[in-house]
């Protein structure tokens, strides 16, 4: 009773807030909090992954200093994919209209591999998440893109290797985004299963289509929450900007 009053209230706090600025709230779903930034396709969605000299950022510091030197401001920001040791995107990666790296559609070891996986691509005022095989048959065009994986939810349906018993609990990040465009990028506030992750986004969000970005190393800047996680820098980062005052 006491999940289902949470989860009420939670759904009434999103649908209240679909008409606001974008921005970050506490939401309970199944008795776990999770930490949902919510968005407009009209909003600079965008990511980051390297400053003007080509050094890789890696930390909410350096882009929040990037933002600033563009006189915006950083709404929300989390890490935005997976990546190499050297903090290179593991799969495609593109900033800008440039492709840094290509897309990878073969199966492999990790998260990563576990297809299907899929892309998040922005442009303009659009925002979609793709599964990769769909993306690689007819590339659409991307000003920004990252690639991870697995898929959280496809078309409606969760992963079909997620298991409702899994022992694998991690605190996770993803993003989806609902048919109406708004977009929904959440870390959980304490370790959670994949399949209790995709059903938060398929169940209470309502995003036919959302993708996990990482795990072990997720974290999140969001001042609305007075939130800036700290450790080491990591690659891709998917952030919300808006003009400084």
């Amino acid at each position: 009773m006491f999940a289902a009053i949470w989860t009420a209230i939670s759904l009434t706090l999103l649908a209240a807030s679909a008409a606001t600025a974008a921005g970050c709230r506490t939401v309970v779903f199944e008795d776990t909090p999770f930490s949902v930034c919510e968005s407009a396709p009209s909003d600079n969605i965008r990511l980051y992954l390297r400053d003007d000299e080509g050094a890789v950022l890696g930390t909410f510091d350096r882009i929040i200093a990037q933002a600033k030197a563009e006189t915006r401001d950083i709404v929300f920001a989390m890490n935005g994919g997976m990546y190499h040791s050297d903090r290179s995107p593991v799969g495609l990666y593109i900033e800008n209209g440039m492709e840094e790296v290509g897309i990878v559609t073969r199966e492999g070891p990790g998260n990563f591999g576990l297809l299907p996986n899929g892309v998040l691509c922005i442009k303009d005022a659009s925002v979609a998440v793709i599964e990769s095989r769909t993306f690689a048959a007819n590339p659409p065009t991307c000003t920004f893109a990252t690639q991870s994986g697995p898929m959280l939810v496809i078309d409606g349906a969760l992963h079909p290797r997620f298991l409702p018993d899994s022992a694998s609990r991690f605190i996770r990040n993803g993003v989806g985004v609902t048919e109406d465009g708004t977009v929904f990028a959440v870390i959980s506030d304490v370790p959670v299963t994949f399949h209790h992750f995709a059903r938060l986004f398929r169940d209470l969000l309502g995003t036919p289509n959302a993708l996990f970005l990482d795990g072990k190393v997720s974290r999140l800047y969001a001042p609305d929450l007075n939130r800036r996680d700290f450790g080491f820098p990591f690659g891709p980062m998917l952030a919300v900007t808006r003009a400084s005052d």
